[in-house]
């Protein structure tokens, strides 16, 4: 049986133990998104979404089936809400059982939505929750002063950076954008809209509205929680896209480790002496292939 105490992550009792009431197809869209992002990537220093199928009670012949799916995560979560017991509350708990306290921390403000839906008639109306949900998430629109009836702005490329290399990335609109390549990039601080929510955004960005991915490696990108989502979101999508769709760039020397989920994709390297006056029309030609 399980134990409704052991799932404490609030430190609240009566808020956990109110979880446990709220069924599974409460958990909206933006969430079931966030949970395929952390566990979707096969990892070998924190458990995936194989170890979170076992705590479910999946046979090993079923695990195995998730992994032609291309987001086992979500359809373990779909599969998942119509066996007994299930709940949002269970889920937590399962969460923390494998240890992932992180997700657990990352998904905790928007779980707290699927509480306050536990009564709502959208649960009582197959399909609506959705619906509604899956809107939302497209209602935000990033251009520089587009028609809000207009299909959504398209880009070569988005940029993940830090703040502290926003000087290289001017570099990169001056040599791709105004120049003879005329490529279309998106920059977070200048192209996205005040208001919208960051990870939301970002992950609509990447996923539907930019053809690739430019990510800025630097000491700060390292450290940066942001640049870290982004970049395990592109590399979560279609797996055999990955390569084409991330492109790493190294436009300074690094004194931290080289991330090792991007050493099987081939690098940009700006600090390279040899190669540095190709490195523009290299990047150009990279985002410009079909």
């Amino acid at each position: 049986d399980v134990g409704e105490e052991d799932c404490s992550r609030s430190g609240n009792a009566k808020e956990d133990v109110d979880y446990f009431s709220v069924p599974m197809v409460a958990l909206n869209f933006h969430v079931r998104r966030r949970l395929a992002l952390y566990l979707n990537p096969r990892s070998v220093v924190a458990t995936d979404w194989t170890g979170l199928a076992e705590e479910m009670g999946f046979e090993y012949l079923e695990i195995r089936s998730y992994e032609s799916q291309e987001n086992p995560t979500g359809k373990l979560l779909q599969d998942w809400e119509v066996k007994k017991p299930s709940s949002v509350g269970l889920l937590l708990q399962l969460l923390k059982r494998i240890q992932r306290e992180d997700i657990l921390e990352d998904v905790s403000p928007d779980i707290g939505n699927a509480r306050q839906l536990r009564h709502s008639p959208l649960l009582s109306a197959p399909g609506m929750l959705t619906t509604a949900t899956t809107t939302a998430f497209h209602v935000g629109r990033t251009s520089r002063g587009a028609d809000p009836g207009a299909m959504p702005e398209l880009f070569d490329a988005f940029i993940c950076y830090c703040q502290a290399d926003i000087g290289f990335v001017h570099e990169m609109i001056s040599q791709l954008e105004q120049s003879s390549s005329h490529l279309k990039l998106c920059v977070f601080d200048r192209d996205v809209l005040p208001g919208t929510c960051v990870w939301t955004i970002a992950g609509e960005l990447i996923e539907k509205r930019c053809r690739r991915m430019v990510a800025v490696i630097s000491d700060d990108y390292l450290v940066s929680d942001e640049c870290d989502f982004q970049t395990k979101f592109a590399l979560s999508l279609c797996p055999g896209a990955r390569d084409k769709r991330l492109i790493p760039v190294k436009y300074k020397p690094i004194k931290k480790e080289f991330p090792s989920i991007l050493r099987h994709i081939t690098l940009c390297d700006y600090t390279n002496p040899s190669t540095k006056s190709w490195f523009w029309n290299r990047l150009s030609r990279a985002l410009s292939l079909p």
